[in-house]
């Protein structure tokens, strides 16, 4: 590497193993050695942005990407009172749907269990633009009719 000028950043590398779950806990993780620098094994490795963890699920992914757009959405929520329809409408588009959409196509074939977790985020999205509540009817048609989204298996395929 060093014949090419390139210089590693041992604080930002990250190594994993990845494997089935049983794999994962029955052997040893050994650090990798690069030049003079040790890189120990982590649980996640992020890569451009996603969490990958050793049993290719993307669980933590999904939680974070959730917890993002929720911290978003709490935000705005409290500036709702102050905008009208169309603003929120662009905020969100901007803030928790292009968080959402970023690297969907990975979770080709994820359980429902995980795609639920992104559907919440879409219908909370829904029920801060349409200024509802939490057990108001209807909101599936406001995602479908007025707002021009489609479920998030829909999104992902």
């Amino acid at each position: 590497m060093a014949a090419k000028r390139l210089k590693m950043n041992s604080d930002k590398a990250e190594v994993i193993w990845i494997g089935s779950m049983r794999t994962i806990s029955t052997h040893a993780h050994p650090a990798v050695r690069i030049g003079n620098d040790t890189i120990c094994a982590t649980d996640k490795a992020r890569l451009l942005g996603v969490l990958i963890s050793p049993d290719l699920t993307f669980d933590q992914h999904v939680m974070t990407v959730c917890g993002q757009c929720f911290y978003q959405l709490c935000q705005l929520c409290s500036a709702r009172q102050l905008l009208d329809t169309e603003s929120i409408t662009t905020l969100i588009r901007a803030f928790v749907s292009s968080c959402m959409d970023y690297c969907c196509s990975l979770l080709i074939g994820s359980p429902r269990s995980v795609t639920d977790e992104l559907q919440y985020v879409l219908s909370a999205a829904a029920r801060v633009i349409t200024n509802s509540s939490k057990y108001n009817s209807g909101l599936s048609q406001t995602l479908r009719h007025d707002l021009h989204w489609l479920d998030v298996t829909e999104r992902i395929q």
